[in-house]
């Protein structure tokens, strides 16, 4: 406990983290992301500096039920060793249950999503709907802190809306109950991710409780993470919307917080072999025809900004294979060298 309160208003940035007995060499992490964090994008923002990646979150019910498509999302290998689970639901009996029944060494941690913001969570009274019930979040914590050795963390959100911001409040309630960290995203649920992330309620729960707390919104450069450690005091930042179709973003902000010099985005050549690269683990992982469709969203975002982009963009929305995707890729390449 020592050791906690003496970190209570350090600044770790480029340091390692300590969530719980759960020690990790660095302090920027991957967020749990509902159709992006497969096994096949985790390893190579594990391989770009991420210090720990998380699953997509997984429903504790389809646990229960043996779901073959969460039986999937909860794979790992000894390339990504490491690896945390994103749990969601509201019954705190359930979630633990789940949790035991999952368990395996590569599990390093549980963190409980509090701040899903879409509808048909929501009205489950899951993900964001739980800041509206702060003393239920402690029952939970309480659960599965009881049932696994591994460290228990939450994701939360700056508050349901804006006549309800709590998170302070909901922040040490997990505390009380043995939450070894808290990610605060900045956001209401109703703001969902629009508008501009509240450092200040990162900065607030971070001063009101001894825990680590991992910051969340708005981090899309090494200096917008240096900044987010500046003014806040946090302990660590997870990265979400930053690393889509960008999974160098990890190594360009731990250079940046460790030199201070900035990193150019990679030429054309290197974001169409990471596509390719992804296209085909992702394959061998799903299979054709559900690989090809789940990359549409990330070639659109890896080709943002590109000077042949939207060509790119409008040729993969009908592509069905990964022979021609390939071609369309290496058109693209060509076009842009010429």
């Amino acid at each position: 406990m020592s050791e906690i309160i003496n970190n209570k208003h350090s600044n770790h940035i480029g340091d390692g983290l300590h969530i719980g007995a759960l020690k990790l060499t660095g302090n920027i992490l991957l967020a749990p992301m509902a159709g992006v964090t497969d096994l096949p994008f985790r390893k190579i923002c594990k391989e770009q500096g991420c210090a720990l990646s998380y699953t997509e979150m997984i429903s504790a019910k389809a646990i229960f039920y043996n779901n073959k498509k969460t039986e999937q999302l909860l794979e790992s290998d000894e390339v990504e060793g490491q690896v945390g689970v994103q749990l969601f639901g509201a019954d705190p009996k359930m979630i633990a249950s789940m949790a035991k029944k999952i368990d395996r060494p590569d599990i390093v941690t549980y963190d409980v999503n509090m701040g899903c913001p879409v509808p048909k969570v929501v009205n489950n009274n899951e993900g964001s709907a739980l800041m509206k019930t702060p003393l239920l979040i402690g029952e939970i914590v309480a659960r599965l802190v009881e049932a696994t050795d591994k460290p228990v963390t939450i994701k939360i959100r700056k508050g349901f809306d804006k006549e309800l911001v709590n998170a302070v409040e909901v922040a040490l309630i997990a505390e009380k109950n043995g939450a070894a960290a808290i990610t605060v995203h900045g956001r209401t649920r109703d703001q969902y991710y629009s508008g501009k992330a509240d450092w200040d309620i990162i900065k607030a729960v971070k001063e009101a409780v001894n825990i680590p707390i991992i910051g969340n919104g708005d981090v899309f450069t090494g200096m917008d993470a240096k900044a987010m450690f500046e003014h806040t005091g946090c302990d660590g930042i997870m990265i979400g919307r930053g690393c889509q179709g960008n999974p160098w973003i990890f190594n360009a902000i731990n250079t940046y917080l460790e030199t201070g010099q900035v990193l150019k985005r990679p030429n054309t050549e290197a974001i169409i072999a990471m596509i390719l690269r992804q296209s085909e683990e992702l394959t061998a992982l799903k299979g054709e025809y559900v690989a090809i469709r789940e990359m549409r969203k990330h070639v659109a975002w890896y080709t943002k900004g590109l000077a042949h982009g939207i060509k790119m963009r409008i040729a993969v929305n009908s592509i069905e294979d990964m022979l021609s995707l390939k071609k369309a890729l290496i058109d693209i390449l060509f076009e842009a060298y010429e």
